[in-house]
């Protein structure tokens, strides 16, 4: 039978249907034994693997990732799934994410800045997908250390404007990750110098979505720098930003519908 999921999955709270801890098997010997407390394995649903796919592809295909680049869900208060180690764009069908703890080494074959991903689950209970790009217009702002100014409705979106951490270096050790953190503060967005950007959100749908909004807004300033209107140009006040960054309306419905359009598992067998 085929099945056609909604074209919004959760764009507020996190995954569908979350995940499900393996059941061990119980005891064959029959009698008295005491029951297995050992942790048990934990496995994310279909639905939350197929649904970073969509994400991932969604930020390589609209040039907001190239080779390098990850996203992840919160899967519960001490796991979330990681995409593949792989260019995100190219990540196939079926190709499985690598479940991480909250707390503790990173498994095999995860990638080191993961350990951002670790920090903000582990400090921010309301983060529930991260994704982590390489966005050029963010890039370039970030050479200069300079971040995007909410200047039109998907700036605001950022209040006063993303957090910036002054450092080029790959962030691939605790201190480091947790410094990083430190910086982006209660932000939702925080831009690297010359290292790309970390978004969080409440669901995976609106952190792809959060890291256009936040590559449109360089877009633009970079070009009323390069128009000479910094002097000029209208930045939003605090009141105006607030107002402006709604939900409303399909406002992240609709930008994840054109974002995952054509995607291959938008639509599957089941």
């Amino acid at each position: 039978m085929t099945t056609r999921p909604s074209a919004y999955p959760a764009i507020q709270g996190g995954v569908e249907q979350g995940s499900r801890p393996l059941e061990p098997k119980a005891p064959s010997n029959g009698g008295g034994e005491a029951p297995d407390d050992r942790p048990k394995p934990f496995t994310p649903t279909d639905t939350v693997q197929r649904q970073l796919r969509i994400a991932a592809r969604a930020l390589g295909r609209h040039g907001l990732a190239h080779a390098y680049g990850h996203c992840s869900v919160r899967l519960d208060a001490d796991h979330f799934l990681v995409c593949a180690a792989r260019p995100m764009g190219l990540l196939a069908p079926g190709e499985q994410g690598q479940v991480v703890p909250i707390a503790g080494p990173l498994p095999s074959g995860v990638l080191g800045e993961v350990r951002l991903h670790q920090q903000l689950y582990r400090r921010r209970p309301d983060v529930q997908a991260v994704a982590r790009s390489m966005p050029p217009a963010l890039m370039t702002l970030g050479t200069a250390r300079r971040t995007p100014k909410p200047r039109h409705g998907m700036g605001s979106y950022f209040g006063e404007g993303a957090a910036l951490w002054d450092d080029p270096q790959l962030i691939r050790d605790d201190a480091l990750a947790s410094a990083a953190i430190d910086a982006m503060a209660h932000h939702n967005a925080l831009v690297m110098r010359g290292n790309g950007v970390v978004v969080v959100a409440d669901s995976l749908p609106k952190v792809v979505c959060l890291t256009w909004f936040l590559e449109d807004a360089a877009k633009l300033e970079l070009g009323v720098l390069a128009a000479g209107l910094e002097g000029s140009s209208v930045v939003l006040q605090a009141a105006e930003t607030e107002r402006r960054a709604t939900s409303s309306g399909g406002i992240f419905e609709r930008m994840w519908e054109y974002l995952t359009h054509g995607d291959t598992e938008l639509h599957w067998q089941e």
